[in-house]
């Protein structure tokens, strides 16, 4: 639901999200977005067993995943940057209504 919020004239190069969002259904809408899917896999995944272009990415994750860490693997993908903003937004939201600048444009 929230990729179809995207304007279509809008390009989406990735998509990062939480392990739970580690589904087929999922990696198919970001594919069906024509965007790069960085998910972390989950600590007890498995490889897919079908054949499709989702699937082959996803399995290649994995295979990185096990070679290199998970700590490693995350850093490497560019999910450490989603982690990032979770912290930005935290401190954002603890200050509340007391958060102001001079102008709008800040």
């Amino acid at each position: 639901d929230l990729l179809n919020q995207i304007p279509a004239d809008e390009e989406t190069v990735g998509v990062t999200a939480k392990g739970a969002y580690q589904t087929r259904k999922c990696h198919n809408a970001i594919a069906d977005q024509a965007a790069h899917a960085v998910i972390p896999s989950r600590k007890n995944a498995k490889p897919w067993k079908t054949v499709t272009a989702i699937s082959v990415a996803r399995n290649e994750a994995l295979r990185a995943s096990k070679y290199l860490g998970r700590a490693l693997r995350r850093r490497w993908s560019g999910y450490h940057r989603r982690c990032r903003v979770e912290t930005k937004m935290h401190s954002v939201k603890l200050m509340g209504q007391r958060l102001m600048a001079p102008d709008f444009d800040r």
